[in-house]
């Protein structure tokens, strides 16, 4: 297996593993690798370096390295599956659901959905607390 270190056209980087280089560029030529991130197909190799350990141990992650981004971009992911997996998505009515729950005229659970930045902005006068949270395109939609 090769690991190739790759970004997209939004600047996300993430690694690939790939039977080959040939492999790569046929999954990429038919459209089939995009980032996790955003599901940007626009995706590119970037130039990386062999990696060696050195050690028996581990290295502490450096906040600003690549190997430091891919660790949050891990852990983001990781929020997004957790977020989605233990929520109700109530889409556009989540304003609505929120006041709801809120009032108790609805069972209190963990909602997620869509609401305009006025909605938000009702919801935090009222005293409902609410939190945006990018959804990834790669945690939204089903394995393929």
């Amino acid at each position: 297996m090769k690991v190739f270190d790759l970004a997209c056209s939004q600047g996300h980087s993430f690694e690939g593993w790939f039977e080959s280089a040939d492999a790569f560029e046929a999954q990429l030529g038919r459209g089939l690798v995009e980032c996790p991130m955003c599901a940007d197909a626009s995706v590119s190799r970037r130039p990386s370096a062999p990696r060696l350990n050195l050690s028996n141990g581990s290295s502490p992650e450096v906040a600003g390295s690549a190997e430091g981004d891919r660790a949050l971009q891990r852990a983001w992911l990781a929020l997004a599956r957790h977020i989605r997996d233990n929520t109700e998505d109530v889409g556009a009515r989540f304003a609505d659901e929120a006041r709801r729950i809120h009032y108790r005229e609805a069972p209190a659970r963990g909602i997620r959905g869509v609401a305009t930045r006025d909605e938000s902005i009702a919801l935090a006068e009222e005293g409902i607390e609410v939190v945006s949270f990018p959804m990834p395109q790669s945690v939204k939609d089903p394995l393929q």
